[in-house]
């Protein structure tokens, strides 16, 4: 009866991480960029009372389906699902840097202390020094000195190159945007602020120029990628998590009521 209790209380604390997992990927509903997590389980030892295969003591005859009694599910991981979410227009202002992966990769960010980070979100601007800048102020790797006094506009191809557009109306190639791909992308450590950075998990980056035939995507001006969260999808498995909840309280609340009667059985 006390394993009921244990195995029950392990159904609950499960729900209660994937709860936090769905609330997190709900929260992020309008992030730019985010990619939505997933919870992963497995079940837990088991109590082999009886092995399939063992000969019964009365006639010495296999028994086809033996007894055994998991004590519960336990949490193994967290995912990130890096499906590309929508493309959603931005201004059209000929100084908006703000840029699209139609395809594989991550732009590459430059952070205070020297570290690549890596990002999905195309959210950029011009610094007061010509640079493309995160909304933060960093710096993208291949993003310096676009921007001159006088420029008319700021132009990036789908391979990333980009140019400046003088005040003669001349395109003047300035630099060029790099992308970054990784054999597990599932294995970056999310750091907040919308940035990744690589770990033994993921393995070392891979760049490369964009619309390569290497696998890496094409670049998209004027545009943002949208978190790829389905908001249906989320609320109905919120809705089946609230549910296994539940009926983890369920056999909690009937294991106690069973013990209630064996403790009063001599009464």
């Amino acid at each position: 009866m006390i394993r009921s209790l244990w195995t029950a209380a392990t159904g609950m604390q499960a729900q209660q991480l994937n709860i936090d997992v769905i609330s997190n990927n709900l929260a992020n509903v309008n992030t730019s960029g985010f990619k939505y997590s997933r919870a992963s389980f497995q079940d837990l030892l088991y109590a082999n009372l009886r092995p399939a295969g063992s000969e019964t003591a009365q006639t010495g005859t296999q028994i086809p389906a033996g007894i055994q009694l998991g004590h519960g599910v336990k949490a193994v991981a967290v995912t990130k699902e890096f499906t590309q979410g929508s493309a959603i227009p931005t201004s059209e202002d000929p100084f908006n840097v703000d840029l699209f992966i139609s395809g594989q990769g991550f732009f590459q960010i430059e952070r205070p202390d020297g570290t690549i980070a890596y990002t999905r979100d195309g959210h950029f601007t011009i610094n007061k020094d010509g640079d493309i800048v995160t909304a933060d102020g960093y710096g993208l790797v291949g993003g310096k000195s676009v921007k001159q006094t006088g420029d008319l506009g700021v132009m990036i191809e789908s391979s990333g190159v980009v140019k400046r557009i003088d005040s003669s109306n001349l395109q003047t190639q300035v630099s060029q945007i790099a992308l970054a791909n990784f054999v597990n992308p599932s294995g970056l450590t999310a750091i907040g602020n919308n940035l990744f950075m690589e770990s033994v998990a993921s393995g070392t980056p891979i760049t490369g120029n964009p619309d390569e035939a290497n696998g890496f995507g094409s670049l998209k001006q004027h545009v943002v990628e949208q978190s790829n969260v389905n908001m249906v999808s989320e609320m109905v498995d919120m809705i089946a998590t609230q549910r296994a909840y539940e009926i983890g309280t369920k056999s909690i609340q009937t294991a106690d009521s069973m013990l209630g009667l064996v403790a009063n059985l001599k009464r």
